[in-house]
């Protein structure tokens, strides 16, 4: 008699633990996956692209800018880009109130450069559209040096920048940029260090 009470105590204690058990064993979680379509840069490393925006030249004035532009990205972090743009500059403020002779001619108004420069992906990232789309984006430094020939002369230039990058798909980027270009002029006769900002928005490819 006393064994057996001993037994229905014991049943009368397993009875929840078993019952946990065969819950955890018959809970199925039901969990609808969103599926997403996602960008990324295929398996090429070089790039191509054009762009185009606006460029004030200091002292005279902000004008179109157009350029094209190459990289070769050496990893997924750094990567060399070449950079080539023009313009035009218009006339100083100086020329506009005298009314005397022009400081430059037409043909020495004509701005393009030429830049060597090393970029860094500094801060890589997802861009979501409507919910349903992820792009692979991702925010960049540039650092570089090269040559702007404008007025009259070609003028050692160092440049500074940042963009940002987003992959449309596996081989088409949009991106928007902003950089320094930096060089010394002297035009009205006294020989100062320029700062000539640039903001563009461009396409490119990836083969």
């Amino acid at each position: 008699m006393e064994i057996g009470c001993k037994r229905l105590l014991l049943i009368a204690a397993l009875l929840p633990v078993s019952g946990w058990v065969a819950a955890d064993e018959t809970f199925e979680p039901k969990v609808e996956r969103r599926q997403i379509d996602e960008a990324l840069i295929d398996d090429e490393d070089f790039q191509l692209g054009a762009y185009a925006g606006v460029i004030s030249i200091e002292d005279f004035g902000s004008e179109f800018l157009w350029g094209v532009k190459g990289a070769y990205h050496v990893t997924e972090d750094f990567f060399l880009e070449a950079n080539y743009g023009s313009s035009e500059a218009g006339e100083t403020s100086f020329e506009r109130l005298s009314g005397g002779a022009p400081l430059l001619t037409d043909s020495e108004r004509d701005y393009s450069f030429y830049m060597a420069s090393v970029g860094w992906n500094i801060l890589p990232g997802e861009a979501f559209v409507w919910d349903a789309y992820s792009f692979n984006s991702s925010l960049y430094l540039l650092a570089g040096v090269g040559s702007t020939d404008f007025a009259g002369d070609d003028n050692f230039t160092m440049g500074f920048g940042a963009g940002y990058r987003v992959l449309i798909n596996d081989w088409l980027a949009f991106d928007l940029s902003g950089h320094d270009y930096i060089f010394d002029l002297d035009v009205t006769g006294e020989d100062k260090t320029t700062h000539n900002l640039a903001f563009t928005a461009g396409v490119s490819i990836f083969f």
